[in-house]
């Protein structure tokens, strides 16, 4: 694609566009028409994911009242406790947790959730931001059903200021509310593909969901601009030997379930997918391009060679990396990633600094046409090299990942 041509996709997307509103809707349905536009045949596909509207949430410590956003899906209701703040989750200091309402540095986690709960936490407070910035903002927040499983708890998010500030002051005893209705909504994944000489599939990947605080140009419209760029450069040498399919996925910030929906309602056809390739923020104007391989470590090697013989500069690692690629290798489909990291003074995600300023066009046109080459290499291959097996530690580390076992 030209420079003019990526710019106008970024400003036409440049706004919040969460998983399952009506927004990330909007989005869908023009990937799907900018993807036609090339030469595919796309269409979208919905799948169910848990909605709320939060109507009411307010914090109170030591009868101050304290800006907050209330956890959508975390049930409504109102309490009242002693504050005690984590900055250590060892067993030892779990055991304060007990009849308190938690202040945590981190996100609600599965495991930690699960184990706060266990030691008798009524209640939790997390924050973003930091205390360095002008703006105040708090992101909106969710209890995530893979972390609670049907456990909830009253929690709110603030900002980093207030979370200093609860500390600094010494609070006592804070007072949560939350009123919300819950209920089943939709997202969705758009699906294009160019279908090749066999029924077999080069997956790619990008989700293009932002999170409430963002219009999400880095985070990830690059990497949907990149698919597009793959799709118009493969268009004109198919049909290859095996199709191209390109997934944008819906709510990949929400826990990856666009992808995680995908590969349950395509499991029959797993089979016929060689390879999938993700693209997560691509085309800032600082930063090392890497590759995250979820597969053996032969194609980390061949990822080194193929960047390597065309003067690519390329970090590569195994292992699992924290976007729609997981869900592909957990099912046994061979998987990579690519991303331009930018420097983390350079460019900041899940806020309001994530604007097209941070991106390169030029770059994001080279960062695509990397990608583009090496997904024309596997697509022309006369059997993708991959082999289809996930090493014992990759295993371990998509069990950790995916909460099926607790980290070390």
């Amino acid at each position: 694609m030209n420079l003019k041509k990526i710019r106008q996709i970024l400003k036409d997307t440049d706004y919040i566009h969460t998983g399952g509103s009506p927004e990330e809707l909007r989005v869908a349905e023009y990937l799907r028409a900018q993807a036609e536009a090339l030469g595919a045949r796309a269409h979208i596909e919905a799948f169910p994911v848990a909605m709320a509207d939060v109507h009411e949430a307010s914090l109170t410590a030591d009868g101050r009242d304290v800006p907050c956003e209330g956890y959508r899906c975390c049930d409504s209701g109102e309490i009242e406790a002693p504050l005690v703040y984590l900055p250590n989750t060892d067993p030892t200091s779990l055991l304060a947790a007990k009849g308190k309402i938690v202040l945590l540095d981190s996100g609600l986690r599965h495991f930690l959730y699960q184990d706060l709960l266990d030691r008798g936490a009524l209640g939790f407070i997390t924050y973003d931001g930091n205390v360095n910035f002008r703006d105040n903002d708090i992101d909106a927040r969710e209890l995530r059903g893979y972390v609670a499983l049907g456990r909830k708890a009253l929690c709110v998010n603030i900002n980093a200021k207030e979370a200093l500030r609860l500390v600094r002051d010494g609070v006592k005893t804070v007072r949560i509310s939350v009123r919300q209705t819950e209920y089943e909504g939709e997202s969705r994944n758009v699906v294009a593909e160019l279908p090749g000489r066999t029924d077999e599939w080069i997956v790619l990947t990008a989700h293009y969901d932002t999170v409430p605080l963002s219009r999400g140009s880095y985070d990830n419209m690059s990497g949907c601009v990149g698919l597009l760029e793959i799709l118009e450069a493969l268009k004109g040498g198919a049909p290859h030997r095996y199709g191209v399919r390109a997934v944008f996925c819906g709510s990949e910030e929400r826990g990856l379930l666009g992808s995680k929906a995908y590969v349950q309602a395509h499991e029959a056809e797993l089979e016929k997918m060689a390879l999938n390739i993700n693209l997560d923020m691509i085309g800032s104007i600082m930063g090392r391009f890497i590759a995250c391989v979820s597969a053996e470590d032969a194609l980390a090697s061949y990822v080194r060679y193929f960047a390597a013989a065309r003067g690519w500069g390329i970090d590569v690692r195994t292992g699992v990396y924290s976007s729609d690629s997981t869900p592909f290798a957990d099912k046994g489909v061979p998987a990579l990633s690519f991303a331009r990291l930018a420097p983390g003074n350079q460019s900041s995600i899940h806020n309001r600094y994530d604007t097209a300023a941070l991106l390169s066009d030029e770059q994001l046109r080279r960062d695509g046409a990397f990608a583009a080459a090496f997904a024309a290499e596997m697509a022309d291959a006369a059997m993708c090299p991959v082999r289809r097996e996930m090493p014992e530690k990759l295993r371990g580390e998509l069990d950790e990942y995916l909460n099926r076992k607790r980290g070390k």
